[in-house]
């Protein structure tokens, strides 16, 4: 009964909680600041999520992902701005998308997020019980960024998590 209770709330949290969306266009923004960002130092928890998914991905028969910092940093960017304004959102995906496009000659670009989970593993499988999030961890791409940023007034985790094909 716990146990189908807790999948029951795991199911209903990762549906309000967790938002999945991808970019297959090609169209530039006119972005002159649009700059390769090569630095970028990850957290344990972000290079196991990272392990996580490619470990997934190779499992079914997928090509691991290779990380970028530029993506990364994207990502990062992103996290804060939903703290920033206590949301989770896709609020100027495609900015995002277009600059990764632009820089790093992207040819597709998706996107997945989680709010207050507290582990890789928790989140990974909210993702694959999510029709949307589990289509991008099983897409074509070849490149991904991380970025886990804890709030520092709630503690609570933001995650964005960007594919791209290129």
């Amino acid at each position: 009964m716990k146990t189908n209770l807790l999948t029951s709330l795991l199911i209903l949290v990762c549906s309000f909680t967790t938002i999945s969306c991808s970019n297959d266009s090609e169209d530039l923004v006119d972005d002159s600041n649009a700059q390769l960002v090569t630095d970028y130092t990850y957290s344990a928890d972000e290079t196991h999520l990272v392990d996580l998914i490619n470990n997934y991905r190779v499992s079914h028969g997928k090509n691991a992902l290779s990380i970028i910092n530029h993506i990364s940093y994207k990502s990062q960017e992103h996290n804060l701005y939903m703290i920033e304004k206590n949301v989770v959102n896709h609020d100027y995906f495609e900015e995002r998308s277009n600059n990764i496009i632009q820089v790093l000659g992207a040819i597709k670009v998706g996107e997945n997020l989680a709010y207050n989970f507290s582990k890789p593993e928790t989140v990974l499988n909210a993702w694959l019980l999510s029709s949307g999030h589990k289509a991008n961890l099983d897409g074509d791409y070849t490149h991904v960024g991380i970025s886990i940023t804890i709030d520092p007034v709630t503690g609570k985790k933001y995650y964005t998590n960007m594919f791209m094909k290129k």
